[in-house]
């Protein structure tokens, strides 16, 4: 399979780190988150080739790096920053009527989660990972192993199941895509396309086995840094 790598967001919660730099190019235990998340990819089994990064804010900076490293991943540059749902869809013509895999830019899984989620059948995957405060998340709704909807920032307490962001795709995602509106945010929420096609019984869960590591806030940076060491 393909690999994508979402990472065209401004990382606002992430300043002034990101004042001029895109998040994943932050410095994390020696090197750029990037380079962590690359390397995971690469033990999963992704070559260079295989692998495209969907730039926006600062996305020449990722193309720079890239370049001087003499790496052979696509790059695709999103315009116009109008969500996830959007930048997925950018990279139809990378993905090439193949299923593939989606990951965040911001966010660090084991190559064991790499390789068990591409699942090579009919349904679309999303990662599950239990968290004590599930408020902040996109919380999964699942009936057996089928998701049957993704409760964003739920008020009340519907499940402590989030999606972690990682994800594998069949080609379904992009009709699904063609058919969600824009969102309240102004954004086309990539959430709501999976939700659709969990309601024609697409979406699977998958709970990841080892560890979700997501750089979403000044704070993580530190966290992260620490788990990586106890890994060494």
């Amino acid at each position: 399979m393909k690999a994508v790598i979402l990472a065209a967001g401004k990382g606002v919660r992430m300043l002034p780190l990101t004042r001029d730099k895109p998040k994943p190019l932050i410095e994390v235990a020696g090197k750029m988150f990037l380079i962590h998340l690359l390397e995971r990819l690469h033990e999963a089994g992704f070559e260079d080739e295989d692998i495209a990064i969907v730039v926006g804010y600062k996305g020449e900076k990722i193309e720079e790096f890239l370049a001087e490293q003499n790496r052979g991943i696509t790059v695709i540059v999103q315009q116009a920053l109008v969500g996830t749902g959007d930048a997925v869809y950018h990279a139809r013509e990378f993905v090439d009527e193949e299923d593939f895999i989606v990951v965040g830019g911001d966010n660090l899984f084991s190559a064991n989660d790499l390789l068990h989620i591409q699942k090579e059948d009919e349904y679309c995957y999303v990662s599950g990972w239990e968290v004590d405060d599930p408020s902040r998340y996109g919380v999964l709704v699942c009936k057996g192993e089928r998701l049957t909807e993704i409760v964003e920032k739920p008020k009340e307490f519907v499940g402590n199941l989030i999606n972690a962001g990682l994800y594998k795709f069949t080609q379904d995602i992009f009709e699904a895509l063609e058919q969600i509106e824009i969102s309240e945010r102004g954004e086309l929420e990539l959430t709501d396309a999976i939700s659709l096609l969990a309601e024609g019984g697409k979406v699977k869960v998958i709970m990841l086995q080892d560890y979700w590591l997501d750089l979403g806030k000044k704070e993580d940076v530190k966290k992260i840094e620490e788990f990586l060491r106890k890994l060494e």
